[in-house]
């Protein structure tokens, strides 16, 4: 039976071995920010995060604290929970993959599966890392590590179960090409598209039972491999099998999940397994790339990532905020600072640095302002007949392009652009009001000049915080309660981002400060620094108090110019460098006779097989130097787009210029 289709979204279940961090926090912040968005468009909406609790590591970590496996995930699944409870997050259901239910559904997926002869009795030997909960082939292991991740891996040899994942590669390839939509962002799809086309081998979806995990149906001697358990925890929130609306969740709409577990799970596995029950698949898995931390992924368990707790504790500490609007400002750093199509370097700095440029110095002191001008100007009391008055103004025509623009970010999953699009109008309101100078226009005794110029601008301020209701929900309620608004009324987006809605004759409340400016200049005692900004995320804007006048440019001479030599090269060759997510290793021509090799960090932005033939620009007389042990004999010129993409420099006309010519 058909049912009314809820809007589903999920986080990827988090591992109980460790206490959530930000990296965590990301990846459900995002979730949230999104299942807020359709409800507050009036769509029914469910939200499934949860904990993954029967992998090996998981048993091993409990070992090691002296407890029980079952106690010790009680324990690390109850500090997830409290977390999202301390973050605001608006889940619907939090799973567990040790409770009653999911247990239940997992036994049933597999007896299916048994019974179509999709999963069959085996022998596997093979490399696979506890670590990784995953199990690799020879050529994806060097030196007694996994080339992917780095982890360590033993040599096992069992009698296992095995999942036909084999027999779903030309399915799979027809979905992923016939549903564009089904695998973003288009890097994370190549990925997966490379990895199917180079040969799926079945995979082994059962373990010896050591105490800890699902035991096979039938069979106690194994228990369900821990992937294989929790990817279907997707399946057992909606109530499948017995639940007879269970179809009103399922498909999910969107499954987030970082780029770690994307390729080999959530984009292949997970659709195969659902082939095989003969159920749709979700509408997208979206992955994103990892915080990283001097060039590493963060990782509490390295000590070089912090809890949320922790960043909104040192918030509160510099800024003097309440911890609630500090949560959302680390809400805001998270959300607008991750990347969907690479890696983002966390840096404490860059935090501090967004709080006070956009939060402090844009947002809340476009709220501020505004409002302390109406008390001046017009007694905290909102202008009458300045909607229909400012209807064609500059702010309303501005307002209306952003609406229709962050609608179009988040219906697309990507928050951060939605919150790029909106300091836009942010910034647009704080420029409006230096333009029309309600200041002078009072002075003057342009009543009307100043009545409309604030109206513009308090309107602005609502709308604004009508779309940040999502994505800064304390803040968005904050500016909206100055405001003399109530509470933001879920389903009825068109008509709250409508120009106009602030009723003439309402009194506003007294401004205060939302954002406590943070003295940066004191700060360095308290301040932990993590990592410096890097190349993956652009330098923070300034913290200016006033305006000052530009540095001067740092000039070379002509002589200074002459000495780089660039070249036209034409690559020859390109390969993925092993261990390394960002390096290309490139045999270049530039008219030499052989060519050169030369590393780039590219592989982000060009698949290697797209290379071969293209014409380039190179540094030609940059000195060698090593990179993972491997020389580079030049540099690549290239470009970067406004998400940080790398797009290579290259002659309009390829054809009309040979290897080596000079580029002048």
């Amino acid at each position: 039976m058909a049912h009314d289709k809820t809007f589903y979204i999920t986080t990827p279940i988090y591992y109980v071995n460790g206490v959530p961090h930000v990296g965590s926090a990301t990846t459900t912040l995002l979730c949230d920010a999104l299942a807020r968005f359709h409800r507050l468009k009036g769509e029914k909406t469910f939200f499934l995060t949860g904990t993954d609790e029967h992998a090996q590591k998981v048993a091993d970590a409990a070992a090691k604290a002296g407890m029980p496996a079952q106690e010790f995930a009680d324990k690390v699944a109850g500090r997830f929970r409290d977390c999202w409870e301390y973050l605001n997050i608006s889940n619907d259901d939090f799973i567990r993959t040790s409770e009653p239910r999911h247990r239940a559904v997992v036994a049933e997926v597999f007896r299916r599966l048994q019974a179509t002869g999709d999963i069959y009795r085996g022998k596997y030997e093979g490399w696979y890392s506890v670590a990784d909960e995953t199990f690799f082939r020879e050529s994806e292991v060097k030196d007694g590590k996994a080339i992917e991740s780095g982890a360590a891996v033993e040599w096992v040899s069992e009698d296992n179960y095995y999942f036909k994942l084999s027999a779903y590669g030309d399915r799979l390839l027809a979905h992923i090409q016939s549903h564009p939509e089904f695998l973003q962002p288009e890097t994370r799809r190549n990925e997966v598209l490379a990895f199917i086309k180079g040969g799926l081998r079945d995979i082994v979806v059962s373990r010896r039972n050591s105490g800890w995990g699902i035991c096979v149906p039938g069979d106690e001697s194994q228990v369900v491999y821990v992937w294989f358990d929790a990817l279907i925890n997707y399946l057992t929130a909606t109530g499948w099998p017995g639940n007879a609306a269970w179809d009103s969740r399922w498909p999910a709409d969107l499954h987030l999940v970082g780029k770690e577990i994307y390729t080999r799970f959530h984009a292949t596995l997970w659709p195969a397994m659902l082939m095989g029950l003969g159920l749709p698949l979700p509408g997208t898995v979206l992955g994103h790339g990892w915080w990283l931390v001097d060039g590493e992924k963060g990782a509490k368990s390295k000590g070089n990532i912090p809890t949320p707790q922790e960043v909104v504790a040192e918030l509160v500490e510099l800024s003097g905020a309440s911890p609630e609007i500090a949560k959302d400002a680390l809400r805001y750093y998270l959300l607008r600072d991750i990347s969907f199509t690479g890696d983002a370097e966390y840096s404490q700095s860059h935090l501090i640095s967004r709080y006070n440029a956009d939060l402090c110095n844009k947002l809340g002191n476009l709220l501020n302002r505004t409002l302390k001008m109406l008390a001046q100007y017009a007694g905290a009391v909102v202008p009458e007949g300045g909607a229909e008055r400012t209807a064609d103004g500059t702010l309303a025509s501005l307002s209306r392009e952003i609406v229709q623009d962050v609608e179009r970010c988040m219906l697309a999953y990507d928050p951060g652009a939605a919150l790029s699009v909106i300091w836009k109008l942010v910034e647009a309101g704080n420029g409006d009001i230096d333009t029309t100078a309600p200041w002078k226009r009072h002075k003057a005794g342009d009543t009307r000049g100043v009545a409309d110029a604030l109206y513009a601008a308090l309107e602005a301020v609502r709308i604004i915080s009508v779309l940040l209701t999502p994505l800064l929900p304390h803040v968005a309620s904050v500016m909206r309660e100055q405001l003399g608004l109530g509470e933001m009324p879920l389903g009825d987006w068109a008509h709250e981002t409508h120009w106009g809605g602030l009723p003439g004759g309402r009194k506003t409340a007294e401004a205060q400060p939302i954002f406590p400016r943070i003295d940066t200049k004191n700060t360095a005692t308290k301040q932990k620094e993590l990592t410096p900004v890097t190349e993956n995320m652009p330098p923070p804007p300034p913290i200016l108090e006033v305006a000052e006048a530009p540095a001067a440019p740092a000039y070379i001479t002509i002589d200074d110019f002459a000495k780089i030599q660039l070249k036209i090269g034409e690559i020859k060759t390109a390969e993925r460098v092993e261990g390394a997510t960002k390096l290309l290793k490139l045999t270049v021509d530039i008219g030499e006779g052989s060519p050169r090799q030369i590393l780039a960090g590219i592989a982000e932005s060009y698949l290697p097989e797209s290379l071969p033939g293209k014409k380039i620009v190179v540094v030609a007389n940059l000195a060698p130097r090593k990179m993972r042990g491997l020389e580079s004999q030049g540099m690549l010129m290239a470009a970067t787009d406004a998400e940080g993409h790398a797009i290579l420099l290259h002659p309009a006309d390829p054809d009309a210029v040979p290897p080596g010519a000079q580029v002048r």
